[in-house]
């Protein structure tokens, strides 16, 4: 299987199944002397993991990450830092059931079909767990750059939106209740719809907003490897992202030129921002913002009809732990796979 590194420069391998021994991840090309602050790393890991409330899979996984090397004395040495999440709370007897038939919408058949067997168990590499060694290196790429502030929060779970622009929301308010949504008001609304949902045996979708703050001007290489370009693709490597957009969005097509055009200050600031901190493929020195769409998680405990590897039509109904809706423990994941886009093209600002 090809395709598990991420990142040109600060370049990110991760590798894991969902109910193997362990996840882990290599990290290289993080500079030497950052004094690494762990409590920081175990607080976006613990954002991320299973079984922080009552509207997430009940798994229970202490996401505990063990360093092997690159780190001495609390420091980044410049060398790969090596890394493992031990899985303590694999239950993959709840996924017997699965062993010979493919599951609507999940990555079963294109697996099997592939490359001729699949582990079942959870779904093996093709699992939502394999993005807890996205959050570690994220973590790290954020203490690179302890001057941008990356926020991500919950702005819609199904019909539910928070249409407040981000400017008046309080980011402090995103982590005091299970949605992760900023405006107290919607995010009791959300909650109580994803309760409603999961009583139903079944999931629903969301969106995540992130805002990033104090970049600077520069970041992004023309003409393939736009900085949108770059998020857009970290973004839509995440599970079950279906949509990304940034600035102004498909909003922006139904605008005139007059409309949509950022004018400037005499700073180089400028007075709009719908082009979303982004021109040309480059930072320009304003927020970053763009949204993130999830798709409501494939496993729903509801009889359908499934495939066989025989090719029967039978009917399923799902088992074990799973989120009736993603994106509360999504945002730690975009907000982890925009630091470590940044992290990438500052080093490459560096080199020229």
């Amino acid at each position: 299987m090809a395709g598990n590194s991420f990142g040109t420069l600060y370049k990110v391998t991760t590798f894991g199944e969902s109910h193997g021994e362990a996840l882990g991840g290599i990290i290289d090309g993080c500079p030497p002397g950052i004094q690494l602050d762990f409590e920081a790393i175990e607080v976006d890991m613990a954002r991320r993991k299973p079984g922080q409330s009552a509207i997430v899979t009940q798994r229970k996984e202490p996401d505990s990450v063990q360093f092997l090397s690159g780190i001495f004395e609390g420091k980044t040495t410049g060398t790969p830092i090596g890394f493992i999440i031990p899985n303590t709370n694999q239950k993959s007897d709840d996924y017997s059931h699965i062993k010979d038939n493919y599951r609507p919408s999940h990555a079963d058949y294109v697996y099997d079909q592939k490359y001729g067997l699949r582990d079942y168990r959870g779904g093996g590499r093709s699992s939502a767990r394999e993005t807890a060694t996205r959050v570690v290196a994220g973590a790290i790429a954020k203490q690179m750059l302890p001057e941008i502030k990356i926020n991500a929060y919950v702005s819609s779970v199904g019909p539910i939106h928070l249409d407040t622009p981000y400017q008046e929301l309080d980011f402090s308010k995103i982590e005091s209740n299970p949605v992760r949504c900023p405006d107290e008001k919607s995010a009791a609304i959300m909650e109580e719809y994803i309760r409603d949902i999961r009583k139903q045996g079944d999931t629903v979708g969301g969106v995540v907003t992130c805002v990033i703050q104090n970049v600077p001007v520069g970041l992004g290489e023309p003409v393939f490897d736009k900085l949108h370009a770059e998020l857009g693709k970290a973004m839509l490597s995440i599970n079950a992202v279906k949509g990304f957009e940034y600035g102004s969005g498909f909003s922006g097509s139904e605008m005139k030129g007059s409309e949509h055009n950022d004018l400037y200050n005499p700073d180089g600031t400028t007075k709009t921002n719908l082009s979303g901190g982004i021109q040309g493929g480059i930072s320009n020195g304003m927020d970053i913002y763009f949204r993130v769409a999830f798709k409501p998680v494939a496993t729903i405990m509801q009889t359908q009809d499934s495939l066989d590897n025989k090719g029967n039509i039978t009917p399923m109904t799902g088992k074990g732990r799973h989120d009736p809706c993603v994106v509360p423990r999504a945002v730690p994941i975009v907000e982890a796979m925009a630091a470590i886009v940044l992290a990438d093209f500052y080093l490459i600002n560096k080199t020229y």
